[in-house]
């Protein structure tokens, strides 16, 4: 495992060793949903069928975020052909052709169908928004400036509602905010990362950012975020004042990832950030520690 700031091999050349319909589907990302879609099951009892219906909502969401890239590809297949990183992507390098592409993205929502009809109408209909909204943004949405990171934070959002939907409880609204404004954080983070490697040639929408802004917006959500956070420990989450003991867990979480964007040069995947680096793994650890072991007790 190595620390941020090491040299790590980039996302799309370490998938080239997979096959390639497994590597067109992105499994390094489908973290990202095992750490949203079940948010709604902290601090509060639960029942294992209300788990189940929640665990089959973030297979669904696995399902129709990598359906998602598998378009995401297709459309941008020329553009990352001239990337020095993306170039490695199975349809881009030569590995896979158009037509298998097609036929995966295909299997990926013959897949869905079952588990969208199990998990019913409310998760359903989460999901297929979800689709619709990443499908416009892979198309189109991408290269507009501001639009682009907000589109993609909504994503984040609509997982944590099918979470809420799978599980029957009620949105928490803080909770929701937070999210929202975290994923801010990391997205403005890969763009800011992004603007600084490879300039605006290869992301159109990133002729409307420069380091400076991205700096600006980037503090004001990390401020939004710790507000947001704050607020749901008080007044949502359903753990003790104890919680309120995690505050320096957050507020050094943000300072970490904002110290990998800015001194490091770093932030290109924030999965990876989140998962691999090891002072942020640490501090999760006490965080989680903090929040859970009273309760256990």
């Amino acid at each position: 495992m190595t620390q941020l700031g090491e040299k790590t091999q980039p996302a799309a050349v370490r998938s080239s060793r997979l096959p390639a319909p497994l590597a067109l589907a992105r499994p390094g990302q489908w973290p990202k949903n095992l750490l949203v879609v079940p948010l709604p099951l902290l601090g509060a009892g639960w029942q294992a069928d209300t788990g189940l219906r929640v665990a089959l909502a973030t297979a669904a969401f696995v399902l129709a975020s990598s359906l998602v890239y598998v378009l995401n590809d297709i459309a941008d297949v020329e553009r990352d052909k001239r990337h020095p990183v993306k170039r490695h992507r199975p349809l881009a390098s030569g590995r896979m052709s158009m037509g298998s592409a097609v036929t995966t993205a295909l299997v990926l929502a013959g897949l869905l169908v079952p588990a969208l009809a199990v998990l019913g109408t409310g998760t359903a209909a989460v999901v297929l928004l979800y689709l619709a909204v990443n499908g416009a943004y892979s198309f189109k949405l991408k290269h507009l400036p501001l639009l682009d990171v907000f589109v993609v934070a909504t994503g984040f959002v609509l997982r944590l509602l099918g979470g809420y939907q799978a599980g029957g409880r009620a949105v928490e609204v803080w909770l929701v905010l937070t999210v929202l404004v975290v994923c801010l954080v990391l997205i403005l983070g890969k763009r800011r990362h992004e603007l600084g490697v490879s300039g605006t040639g290869h992301r159109p929408a990133l002729v409307g950012y420069s380091a400076h802004f991205l700096d600006l917006v980037l503090v004001l959500c990390s401020a939004l975020t710790m507000i947001g956070y704050l607020m749901y420990l008080r007044t949502e989450s359903g753990f003790g004042d104890h919680a309120l003991l995690t505050v320096p867990c957050a507020l050094f979480a943000l300072f970490r990832y904002l110290q990998v964007v800015v001194v490091d040069g770093g932030g290109g995947e924030p999965v990876r950030t989140l998962l691999r680096d090891r002072t942020m793994l640490a501090n999760s650890s006490v965080w989680a520690a903090l929040l859970l072991v009273p309760v256990l007790l």
